[in-house]
Parts: C-alpha cells; sequence; structure tokens
C-alpha cells in the first residue's frame, strides 16, 4: 500500500513539474488554452462509477452467501428432525424438542442480534442439548445420520454468522463517498452558467443513481439489517416442520422453552 501511494504522489508532483517547467518549451503559442476541468472530470467519473461497480458486485456475493447459509442451515435442521424419527423414543422426542427450540431462539434473538453483526447464545443450548442426546445413541446405525445432519447444521450457521458482518470495511465506504462528493462537485464546477436546464437536471439524475448505488452497497452490506434484509422464511418453516413431528406424540406443555427459545424454568 505505501508503495502505491509513493508512486502516486511522485506521478502527480512530475505531471505538475511537466506543466510547469518542460509545457512552455513545447508550446509557442498563447498558453491559455489546455485542458479543462470539464476534461479530468470524465476520468474521474468513469473511475468512481467502476468503484461503486465493484464494490456492489462484492456486497451483493456477501448477501447471497448469507441467504444461501439461512436455506442451508434450515434444510439441516428438518434433516435432523427427519433423521430422529429412527431414533428410540426418548432420544426422538429430546432432539425434537430441542430442534424446536433452536428454530425459535434463532428466529426471536439471534435474528434481530444479526442485524448489528451479532450472534447469541441462545441457539447454543439447544444444539448443545441435542448433541448430548446423540452420546446416548452411539454404537447405533442412526448415530452416524444425526452426527452428520447436526455438523451441517453448525457449519451453516457459523457461515450465516460470519456473513452477518459487514464485508466492506468502513475505510472503503468512506473513500467511496468522499469520491463521490468530489465528483459531483466538480460536475457541478463544470455546469454552463446560464442555459443550464437541461444539464442541472442530468446532474440531479447522476447525483441520484450514484447516491442510490451507495445506498444499496450499505444495505445489501448488511444482509439480516436492512432494508433489502434476508428473513428468516426457511427457519420457520423448519420449525413448524419440527413442531408438527413433536406434537404427533407429545403436547406443546412438554417443549422445554417458551416462544422466544428460552429454557422455561422448572416447576418447583
Amino acid at each position: 500500500m505505501v508503495l502505491v501511494i509513493v508512486v502516486a504522489v511522485l506521478a502527480l508532483l512530475a505531471g505538475l513539474a511537466a506543466n510547469r517547467y518542460l509545457r512552455p518549451r513545447l508550446i509557442t503559442a498563447d498558453d491559455d488554452e489546455g485542458m479543462a476541468v470539464k476534461d479530468l472530470v470524465g476520468p474521474l467519473l468513469t473511475l468512481t462509477v467502476l468503484l461503486l461497480a465493484f464494490v456492489l458486485v462484492t456486497a451483493s456475493g456477501s448477501y447471497g452467501k448469507a441467504e444461501v447459509a439461512s436455506r442451508g442451515e434450515s434444510r439441516a435442521l428438518d434433516q435432523l428432525v427427519e433423521t430422529a424419527e429412527y431414533a428410540p423414543a426418548e432420544q426422538r422426542a429430546r432432539i425434537q424438542a430441542d430442534a424446536v427450540c433452536y428454530a425459535r431462539a434463532v428466529r426471536q434473538q439471534e435474528w434481530p442480534a444479526m442485524a448489528d453483526g451479532k450472534g447469541s447464545p441462545a441457539p447454543s443450548v439447544w444444539s448443545t442439548d441435542v448433541r448430548r442426546a446423540f452420546s446416548e445413541l452411539q454404537g447405533k446405525p442412526v448415530f452416524g445420520m444425526l452426527t452428520a445432519a447436526d455438523n451441517k447444521r453448525s457449519d451453516e450457521r457459523e457461515e450465516r454468522l460470519t456473513q452477518a458482518t459487514a464485508s466492506i470495511p468502513g475505510a472503503i465506504f468512506w473513500f467511496l463517498l468522499a469520491t463521490l462528493t468530489v465528483t459531483v462537485m466538480a460536475l457541478g464546477t463544470c455546469l454552463p452558467r446560464k442555459n443550464n436546464r437541461g444539464q442541472l437536471i442530468t446532474l440531479a439524475v447522476i447525483t441520484a443513481l450514484l447516491t442510490t448505488t451507495l445506498c444499496i452497497i450499505r444495505d445489501v452490506d448488511r444482509p439480516f439489517g436492512g432494508i433489502i434484509s434476508v428473513e428468516p422464511t426457511a427457519m420457520t418453516e423448519a420449525e413448524r416442520q419440527a413442531d408438527r413431528d413433536f406434537l404427533a406424540n407429545h403436547s406443546a406443555a412438554e417443549l422445554p422453552c417458551d416462544a422466544d427459545g428460552n429454557r422455561r424454568q422448572a416447576k418447583t
């Protein structure tokens, strides 16, 4: 990075020196004419658009990964519930109940926390309880299938939490904002002072488009907290199916958690 900065500074100094000392020797005509400000705005606008496009692609990729991870986690949880049907009755009920509570904890507690790029310890309570139930099934054929499904769920959850954090550093965002500001100011400087209604409208449109692009980048870079956010639709469906399978043989009162995925207090 230091090398890039040094080279850029040296190039700027060399260009200014050439303009000051070399250009008078090469041009004999009046030196009032030269590259105008409007001639410099074109490359600046091109640079701004390219930077915004590149960062937008990066942010969109992070958003896509977050959505894929969310769906993958839900499918793995659903597979875990279905595989539990092959386990003995006691372990089956425990695993399916924990799956319902895990889904509730993800939806009600971890999803809102991800809006700020954070996670929640609530789902881990139930995933830990699921693994405890697995220990009672070691040596049985269903053990391998259950652990494989749970490992998949764990990996997808980790990926989901990773994508909840911003993929674009704050320094890059502020650099884009500064570039946009300089570009718009330079375009405004080049406008004619009279009969400029069309140019003003065009500048307003360009400013709106660039600003909208930067806002979209900011929003998409927070896949769980922006206007264009990933919703827990798949997890809601996985919870519904797990709840259905559990209630086929048990009552809702037997679930060890409340509607928010918190462990219920033991009755005394």
